[in-house]
């Protein structure tokens, strides 16, 4: 090496550790400005995220009865027995309301506040139930499971979002996985219920009218639950968000709640002048085109796309269909199996997630889910089935039809502690300018796969058979699985604002990016506290 080299290497040695330097100093300035972040919190803010978190309950509730009501609808629809392309239908309706509520909610969140969007979906909740219940015609199902769509996507759109600008940075994934957690848990009482009235006499109309309860319990409850901090500051009520955050973080002296008032709206007014005089059409447009954007969407929209494509709401909606099919007894017992399965995960990558990272569990066990199905795809080949009329040829419940059910509950257990909760995190990737449109897109990407699923499983188990069906399934989760390998990043332990900031990098720079950044903010949380240790002394 020359001479010349060698200064050359000096320089640049210096110019990065200039570099590094500035940056950890400049985490040092956010992380004084977020001190907040490190007082401890209080119970309101979890009472806030339950009561939220109803809405999730409700999304879990109504796509789940479906499963129950397809098996015991009977005749009381028209007086007939519905065929297979109007049980799809009345699934799958409640998908594509879903995919309009969320755009719907989408539009209407930055305007009217979170909290609207919770209520109007309060509303749906209810009319959609009544509806329902009292339905004697295949039409007037189909009305009433559209409207509780548009409840759902709604919910499923708004809940995450105001529980993820509410949150503190610490607590933001688990928070946001209770919300899973009650998607799931609704599941789980759907399966319940179904089991308890199957054998009452129109007791699915029970099961569709109950879903009514648990909304009006969430309208008398939101009154409780204050505003968003982050959209008080944006509309300029700065002293209720000071109440808020002296309620979230109750140790928190008066200069803590200021400065995490300051930080907050720095980071809103660049956003609004980078928004000023814009359209909201022109800042969808640039949700698409904006680089950054776009790589959130992407990443964000992908990985909603497999936990949907996964195949796992084919368990959800059909589950019941799908155990009868392999000759148990009573399909809705088994499938509330399914459900607790899923239930337990979920609340296991809750625990998990903000401590260990999202990436580290994605990367680590998602294959899992694809090796579930491979087995149940395999099993099928030795299970005598009808593929014309989705008939058992056999009486009995054969050792293919319990590896089937071994390995539904294996693919449960890897999806419930990787994707299914974790794709719903995702709203956070988004700057603020956009955050409640990108959002509004993750809640669509999840329902518009959602009813591709839920309208074509039945005819793919006729076309492609069970074991070509699930072996399609297995083949989406492996690619899934590869793509979170070489783009998802790491953003547990950033705040809101400091996540957006890993997609401003290239593409396949954004999981290194990510890296980096949470190294900084490490070292700078590390000099801040021998900072504070020797002023103490």
């Amino acid at each position: 090496m020359t001479i010349t080299e060698i200064k050359d290497a000096k320089e640049l040695a210096m110019h990065n550790e200039y570099t590094e330097d500035v940056a950890v100093s400049n985490q040092l300035d956010i992380l004084e400005l977020d001190a907040i972040e490190q007082t401890p919190t209080g119970k309101f803010v979890w009472l806030v995220t339950l009561t939220a978190s109803i809405a999730g309950a409700l999304f879990g509730y109504d796509t789940g009865i479906i499963s129950a009501v397809l098996v015991y609808l009977g005749t009381d629809l028209d007086g007939r027995v519905m065929n297979a392309g109007e049980k799809e239908a009345i699934t799958s309706l409640c998908s594509g309301g879903a995919f309009f509520g969320a755009i719907m909610a989408g539009l209407t969140a930055d305007k009217y506040g979170r909290k609207a969007g919770i209520y109007v979906g309060c509303l749906l909740f209810t009319i959609g139930a009544i509806l329902q219940g009292a339905s004697y015609t295949f039409a007037q199902m189909c009305v009433g499971r559209l409207i509780v769509g548009l409840g759902v996507g709604s919910a499923a759109m708004i809940a995450p979002l105001y529980i993820a600008e509410i949150a503190p940075t610490k607590y933001r994934g688990r928070m946001i996985g209770l919300n899973n957690m009650s998607i799931t848990g609704g599941q789980v009482i759907s399966y319940a219920i179904g089991a308890g009235f199957a054998h009452v006499p129109n007791g699915w109309r029970y099961m569709v009218g109950l879903g009514g309860v648990p909304s009006i319990a969430l309208a008398c409850l939101l009154p409780f639950c204050p505003e968003s901090p982050r959209q008080l500051i944006f509309r300029g009520r700065e002293d209720e968000a000071k109440k808020v955050f002296a309620r979230v973080f109750h140790s928190a002296t008066e200069e803590q709640i200021n400065n995490k008032i300051r930080l907050i709206k720095s980071s809103i007014e660049q956003d609004i002048t980078v928004t000023e005089g814009k359209t909201r059409w022109q800042l969808i447009k640039e949700l698409h085109t904006v680089p950054r954007n776009l790589r959130a969407l992407v990443v964000a929209c992908g990985l909603m796309v497999v936990s949907q494509m996964s195949g796992f709401n084919t368990l959800m909606y059909y589950s019941s269909t799908l155990f009868a099919l392999v000759g148990f007894s009573n399909p809705t017992a088994v499938g509330l199996v399914v459900a607790g399965t899923n239930f337990v995960m979920t609340a296991i990558n809750g625990f998990v997630v903000d401590p260990w990272g999202r990436r580290k569990v994605l990367v680590t066990l998602s294959w899992g889910m694809s090796a579930g199905l491979l087995a149940v795809a395999v099993a099928f080949v030795y299970i005598p089935i009808n593929t014309a009329t989705l008939e058992l040829e056999q009486s009995t419940v054969s050792t293919a039809a319990i590896v089937v059910l071994v390995f539904i509950i294996w693919f449960v257990i890897f999806y419930g502690v990787t994707v299914g909760n974790t794709a719903w995190m995702s709203t956070d990737f988004f700057s603020h300018e956009v955050r409640s449109m990108g959002t509004m897109w993750l809640t669509c990407s999840c329902w518009a796969s959602n009813v591709i699923v839920s309208s074509t499983f039945l005819t793919q188990m006729h076309s492609l058979t069970p074991c070509g069906t699930f072996g399609f399934y297995a083949a989406i989760c492996f690619i899934g699985w590869l793509l979170i390998i070489f783009f998802y990043p790491e953003v547990s332990g950033l705040t809101i604002d400091e996540t957006t900031e890993v997609f401003d990098k290239p593409t396949f720079k954004m999981v290194s990016e990510a890296r980096k950044l949470r190294k900084e903010r490490q070292a700078a949380g590390q000099l801040l506290k021998v900072e504070k240790s020797m002023g103490g002394h």
